[in-house]
C-alpha cells in the first residue's frame, strides 16, 4: 500500500496531543505588536484547542502520521 501524504498547511500549524486533541497557535503575534494590548498579546501566547468533532475528524485526516 502507498504512502499517504500530509497535508503540509495542515502539518505546520497543527500538533497533535498525546490524547488525540489538535491544538493550535493563535494568529495575529507576527508583527504590529506595538499597537495590540499587552492583554491581548498575553491571550495570543496561549494555545488553543480545537473542540469541533467536525472539525478534528476532518484536520485528522490531512496529518495521516500525526
Amino acid at each position: 500500500m502507498p504512502k499517504l501524504k500530509t497535508k503540509k498547511g495542515v502539518a505546520k500549524r497543527f500538533r497533535l496531543t498525546k490524547k488525540g486533541k489538535l491544538k493550535y497557535s493563535p494568529c495575529g503575534k507576527s508583527h504590529l505588536l506595538s499597537d495590540k494590548e499587552p492583554e491581548r498579546l498575553r491571550r495570543l501566547k496561549k494555545q488553543g484547542i480545537i473542540k469541533s468533532v467536525k472539525d478534528i475528524k476532518y484536520l485528522k485526516r490531512m496529518l495521516p502520521y500525526g
